[in-house]
């Protein structure tokens, strides 16, 4: 096929407003559709972004015109939905996480590869100028030989703000498969590989209650850990401390730093796209000391590994957010709640993933490449 890959988007959610806000600005792709189980949430969101049609899942996977399908559907749903997404012929962009468990993600990567089709998963921030940046100073020797990463994602939860919090609290949800995919994504993009795992867990309560919208003042179960401290060796011989909390009263929030030989490199948080970075060097003692490197690259926002699947796409190339890369983030993920529910045990990661080179810093989801 020719000219601007067609894309249609399941879930009409709060994250598709993101995703549509971009896409429909984006000139290598071409919104056709949403489509949700609430068909006039879905109408109301096609009318908000200007898509031409809405309605049911299977009126969008029977349109010819849609090669990409966004799955924004929650995550219990992934691997289901993304599943009738490749029956019908189409290639996915997947909201994370990949799948809830291994067997799920394998399923979902098996059944593409028997369709010849293309399965690719959030999060696209390690495209952005900011994770982007890190990677080429880093490459250009910055910090000398890395050695060691920590992250820090600390809140005492979403449910005081999150009208509908019980999916993060679900199989599948917590601070580790919530947000983990940012930070680990991060870490693997940097460092490589995860070679093996060790982490402690903790659940501070049994329930929690909403505490915004209609919902408010509802009580609802805790199924997973809340919280979840890992340590991870890399392949290359680096390792990384990682921690992932619903219930830390102070917050920490976006924190990444990759130590090495040489210096100190902090990234901003990965769960945006853009944000200055330092350098930190032996004798520096505040900010202020430390050497400024501003972002560099594209702040293209939720969205950008969409266009860049539908650019390898039309190329005939491999992905840079593929459905590997996403399963190798969810095998540590998995192997990490696995060691955290059986007191630290050292767990070792089976899967691998070769891990693309940097972007190019004029690199811009905007602009048209497809003839």
């Amino acid at each position: 096929m020719s000219g601007p890959v067609g894309v249609g988007v399941i879930g009409a959610g709060v994250i598709s407003t993101q995703y549509l806000a971009n896409l429909t600005q984006a000139a290598d792709v071409s919104v056709k559709m949403v489509a949700d189980l609430d068909v006039d949430r879905a109408a109301a969101r096609a009318a908000e972004f200007g898509v031409p049609a809405s309605g049911t899942v299977a009126e969008l996977l029977a349109r010819d015109d849609i090669e990409i399908v966004l799955n924004l559907t929650i995550p219990a749903a992934h691997v289901s939905v993304g599943l009738e997404i490749l029956a019908a012929g189409k290639h996915i962009w997947s909201e994370k996480p990949f799948a809830l468990d291994r067997d799920g993600g394998r399923e979902l990567l098996a059944a593409a590869e028997r369709a010849g089709l293309r399965v690719a998963c959030a999060p696209d921030t390690v495209l952005g100028a900011g994770v982007q940046t890190a990677r080429r100073l880093i490459d250009a020797g910055a910090i000398g030989e890395p050695l060691t990463a920590l992250t820090l994602f600390q809140v005492s939860g979403p449910e005081s703000w999150h009208p509908s919090p019980e999916f993060l609290y679900a199989r599948g949800g917590g601070p580790l498969f919530d947000m983990g995919p940012y930070y680990l994504s991060t870490l693997v993009q940097l460092l490589g590989p995860v070679s093996r795992v060790t982490a402690r867990g903790s659940r501070a309560r049994l329930t929690r209650t909403i505490g915004s919208g209609p919902k408010a003042g509802q009580e609802f179960p805790v199924e997973v850990p809340t919280h979840v401290a890992g340590l991870l060796d890399f392949a290359n011989g680096t390792s990384a401390e990682s921690v992932f909390s619903f219930q830390s009263s102070k917050p920490y929030v976006g924190v990444v730093e990759v130590t090495g030989t040489e210096g100190t490199l902090v990234l901003p948080d990965p769960n945006n796209f853009d944000g200055d970075l330092q350098l930190w060097r032996d004798g520096h003692q505040t900010a202020a000391d430390a050497e400024p490197h501003p972002a560099v690259g594209s702040t293209f926002s939720r969205g950008a590994g969409v266009v860049e699947l539908a650019r390898a796409i039309r190329a005939g190339r491999p992905e840079r957010a593929s459905g590997a890369f996403a399963f190798h983030v969810l095998d540590v993920m998995v192997a990490l709640q696995d060691s955290a529910e059986t007191d630290g045990r050292l767990i070792d990661i089976a899967s691998t993933v070769e891990v693309p080179a940097a972007l190019p810093e004029d690199w811009d989801p905007a602009e048209r490449t497809i003839a």
